[in-house]
């Protein structure tokens, strides 16, 4: 770790879980400095092994202020996380049976792929959610925001819908070659929605008090005792609770695969066991060297101690289960994930999907994908070597587990 300070210029030191200065990308750099600039801020600004340029905030950013609340520090994907588990199932009991769709690896992904819609597809019919059905209970809280209520109806049709990006569900072999299934997704238009509305109506309201944070910066912030604050910390829950929900309805529609496909074609009985579901992008209100401050996690995950997480790897790499050490100088947090080295579009003209698709086939990892054709932007060599990434952050986390990638479904 390395720290930024330069007390002119800086209001906060700026705390790096990395080896050297020449390891932040410059713009990277920037965006931490306009965050040491802030007048709110407690402590410091936290970036974890993993950081890259976001939207205002680094990826893998973590401030604690004091009585704002800032919705680009947070994310346009509220509340994204990962959900996990874990089965007593040998992969080597199933990589080599046959079916008539292909091998057993091959024909779960294609049924997966069938029962979870991916990239921008959504169910054709309004699907059950306990979280909606939450909100409309409770419409009075949210009725005046008007913009946003038509999330709340299309929410019903997203649930359990997978997205596009570095959003995937993996079956994976840990090192004692075990299944297991990780799925990192977020709140899908929801979350993105809550966001951008939230963010515009806090730069009109910096804009009328004369703030200090300039508009460029991207930091447009609201005090938590505001109606507008209030507003805000209710919808990033609403949004969080929602993103949780899709995870898990996710990963029961897999569930229900892998019992269905194993339970025809082997004599195996499935268990399932370890479940973690854990946000990585979200505030919330901790107390932090003596002091109660909305602690916000861009692309990091809470890492108290002994508190379990994930932290995946790029497809056909390595991934992580972890547990906490409760480090208090990165606020409790460590990475969310390998974090990128190239930017889509870059990571599209350094690597061709033929190399991707087959760098993928040599590792014996089954993909599945509708169109391949924006495969390379989810190289695993368009991200940081995820091990790098572990070993930078040992005074964070321990490793629990260690898992490598059986097959993918990309959206």
């Amino acid at each position: 770790m390395f720290v930024m300070y330069e007390k002119e210029n800086m209001k906060v030191p700026v705390k790096v879980w990395l080896e050297k200065n020449e390891d932040l990308e410059s713009t990277c750099r920037e965006q931490a400095l306009h965050l040491a600039q802030l007048p709110f801020l407690h402590k410091w600004v936290s970036l974890m092994p993993d950081t890259h340029a976001g939207m205002g905030m680094p990826i893998g950013g973590v401030i604690a202020a004091e009585g704002v609340i800032i919705p680009n520090a947070v994310g346009v994907d509220i509340g994204c996380g990962m959900a996990y588990t874990e089965t007593n199932i040998p992969v080597e009991a199933i990589r080599g049976i046959q079916t008539g769709n292909g091998t057993l690896i091959q024909a779960i992904i294609g049924d997966i792929m069938r029962n979870i819609p991916v990239g921008f597809a959504h169910h054709k019919l309004a699907m059950p959610s306990y979280t909606m059905d939450r909100a409309f209970d409770e419409i009075d809280l949210y009725e005046e925001d008007k913009e946003l209520l038509g999330q709340l109806e299309a929410g019903y049709f997203q649930v359990g819908t997978l997205g596009g990006g570095n959003h995937f569900i993996e079956l994976q072999t840990d090192d004692e070659g075990m299944l297991a299934v990780m799925i990192p997704s977020g709140s899908r238009h929801f979350g993105k929605s809550v966001c951008d509305y939230f963010h515009n109506k806090a730069r009109e309201l910096n804009s009328k008090w004369f703030s200090q944070v300039p508009d460029e910066y991207r930091l447009a912030f609201l005090p938590v005792d505001t109606p507008e604050g209030c507003q805000y910390l209710r919808w990033m829950q609403l949004s969080m609770d929602f993103a949780n929900e899709n995870r898990e309805k996710m990963m029961l529609a897999v569930k229900a695969v892998l019992e269905k496909y194993i339970g025809k074609y082997t004599d195996l009985k499935l268990e399932f066991s370890g479940d973690i579901n854990c946000h990585h992008n979200y505030a919330a209100l901790e107390t932090h060297y003596g002091k109660e401050v909305w602690v916000h996690r861009k692309g990091a995950v809470r890492a108290g101690n002994g508190e379990l997480a994930v932290i995946p790897g790029a497809m056909g790499s390595y991934s992580y289960v972890v547990m906490g050490k409760g480090n208090p100088e990165s606020f409790c947090s460590s990475s969310h994930g390998a974090g990128r080295l190239y930017s889509r579009k870059g990571a599209m003209a350094a690597f061709s999907c033929e190399d991707v698709i087959r760098d993928l086939r040599d590792q014996g990892v089954v993909l599945g994908k509708k169109g391949k054709a924006d495969v390379a932007e989810e190289s695993r060599f368009a991200y940081k070597d995820i091990d790098a990434v572990m070993s930078a952050q040992q005074d964070l986390v321990i490793p629990v587990k260690r898992l490598k990638t059986v097959g993918v479904v990309k959206g």
